[in-house]
């Protein structure tokens, strides 16, 4: 299980005006009061649903991707890397694709709140669409970060068929629209501005009664700095593996440290709602088996490992196919310049003969 602590940056001997104490069981009392909450959430809310984060050091797929030849390992979600090499892209998009994962007991717990009327949005970092698969409404969702929802060309800003993109994306072929321009999934690649329904929601922080945050490092901007625009008196939540941001300083500040789903799972409890969120998520993984994580410290580095060879492989593949390409255009060439040759010969023979 997880512990609840806070940082130094105000006396913690002076109890929070809000809160009864600074730990789960004080902010379930409070969330009974709640009619709008706020979550922000990134990639350690889905590390439980087998899907790898992309920055933890050694384990994070930007580390492994390091190993390819790429310009730098990020450059598989840059708009300008993108438009010179999609492969990359379409290789990762393949284990990525909705469908594959299911939701966390994490994202079940935000359906709750939407369930009791209690969510005002949810933010979150992430591309996996696991909010929407868990039961969330898509009003209540602002995918900061652009999602596999939807896919449009980078040229002219076109929708495109999604069957038909999932089928370039099974095979890992890069798919082009009819005006000759790249199609890819709606996520933010580096280069490019956010949604504009990020912009639109920022108001919302400051209408909430209580901020949660999980799972994120805080590291990305402008998303990392949502939890400062939260006021001053409302209580914010961090559930986390470790302390990232300003988070702890204020006096409504709690923080636990732990797994996600420990931590939700606990507030669950206090709330009275383990039971119903319980079945809402075995429902939602079918035949999974339930009793074991889908990542843990033995399979992570490997379902890591494996996402980068994927990466590789397509990448190997077609520079295979270039290098047989080319190898036969230059055979052909070579072919043509014999047999020009051979007919230059043969026409200054002819022009001999007739001297002669």
């Amino acid at each position: 299980m997880g512990q609840e602590a806070s940082t130094e940056s105000f006396d913690p001997s002076i109890p929070p005006r809000k809160l009864a104490g600074r730990n789960l069981a004080a902010i379930a009392e409070y969330i009974k009061k709640c009619e709008k909450v706020v979550f922000m959430v990134g990639a350690g809310i889905s590390t439980a649903a087998g899907i790898p984060d992309f920055r933890s050091p050694e384990t994070g797929l930007y580390s492994n991707l390091a190993r390819l030849e790429l310009p730098r390992p990020e450059a598989v979600f840059d708009i300008c890397y993108f438009r010179e090499d999609p492969r990359p892209f379409y290789a990762l998009a393949q284990e990525l694709w909705p469908g594959k994962y299911k939701p966390t007991l994490t994202h079940i717990f935000m359906r709750m709140f939407s369930t009791h009327s209690k969510l005002l949005r949810v933010f979150t970092q992430n591309i996996d669409t696991l909010e929407l698969a868990a039961g969330i409404p898509r009003e209540q969702i602002v995918f900061a970060h652009g999602s596999f929802a939807g896919q449009h060309c980078i040229e002219c800003k076109k929708e495109y068929d999604r069957v038909e993109l999932e089928d370039h994306v099974r095979k890992a072929e890069p798919a082009f629209c009819e005006c000759g321009g790249l199609v890819k999934p709606d996520i933010t690649f580096f280069g490019e501005a956010l949604p504009a329904e990020f912009h639109e929601s920022l108001d919302l922080v400051e209408e909430a009664d209580l901020v949660v945050v999980m799972g994120s490092s805080l590291s990305v901007y402008p998303f990392a700095a949502l939890p400062q625009r939260v006021l001053d008196d409302t209580p914010r939540l961090l559930i986390n593996m470790e302390k990232v941001g300003e988070i702890g300083s204020r006096r409504e500040d709690v923080v636990w440290l732990g797994e996600c789903d420990d931590g939700v799972r606990e507030l669950a409890e206090n709330l009275g709602w383990w039971e119903e969120m319980e079945a809402i998520w075995k429902e939602s993984r079918g035949d999974m088996d339930l009793a074991e994580p889908v990542l843990n410290d033995d399979t992570l580095e490997d379902e890591v490992n494996r996402l980068t060879r994927q990466v590789a492989d397509v990448l190997n593949v077609a520079d295979e196919h270039n290098k047989r390409v080319l190898t036969k255009l230059q055979q052909e060439q070579k072919k043509a310049e014999e047999k020009k040759e051979v007919a230059e010969e043969k026409v200054e023979a002819e022009v001999e003969e007739k001297r002669d």
